[in-house]
């Protein structure tokens, strides 16, 4: 079985805590957090959804996708964008010129440009952590235990199970990238 690593994240657990954000922020010693959380429909955050009395709070964190065809690494001019064997892109920073291409052929927006350091960055998936058998940060860092990690053609691990449970998405798929980003609605009714 082919190694492809990817999240899921589970929007019946998400509480829209942002902990993911801040994680990101403090172990990649960044200016922004990789992640960014918003109501799923909705810019802003606490906009219910549904009709009342079903109203309920759906967020949907917003993270690199780790496409299967990232758009970003033919973007960029220097060679500092990679797709490594198990499917984490990551972005050199020592090598970006700061061109911006990058950011500008990211269909998620998932690609941000630090003024201060005139350089692109984005989510590696903590592929420091992840080369010493570790999850990435935002996982550990969930209040919720809403991100799941793993091998996503693995039926036996959760992330595996969860991204190929019915209702299960991923983001603008139509952009034909592979996402290894999926979300898991909730899937059955609350209540009696």
């Amino acid at each position: 079985m082919e190694l492809r690593l990817g999240l899921v994240i589970d929007q019946e657990r998400c509480i829209g805590c942002e902990a993911c954000t801040v994680a990101c922020k403090n172990e990649n010693q960044g200016s922004v957090g990789f992640i960014r959380v918003r109501t799923q429909g909705a810019r802003c955050k606490d906009v219910p959804s549904g009709t009342f009395p079903d109203l309920r709070m759906t967020f949907m964190p917003l993270v690199c996708n780790h496409c299967d065809k990232p758009p970003c690494i033919a973007a960029c001019p220097a060679g500092a964008i990679e797709k490594r064997a198990e499917g984490v892109v990551v972005l050199d920073w020592g090598t970006c010129e700061g061109c911006r291409a990058c950011v500008d052929e990211c269909p998620y927006a998932a690609i941000t440009f630090d003024e201060d350091k005139e350089i692109a960055e984005k989510c590696n998936l903590c592929a420091h952590r992840v080369d010493k058998g570790l999850e990435p940060f935002c996982v550990v860092c969930c209040e919720g235990q809403a991100i799941h990690f793993g091998n996503l053609n693995d039926p036996e691990e959760a992330a595996g199970r969860l991204a190929h449970r019915q209702g299960s998405f991923q983001r603008l798929v139509e952009q034909g990238t592979g996402p290894s980003v999926y979300y898991c609605p909730q899937m059955e009714p609350r209540g009696v």
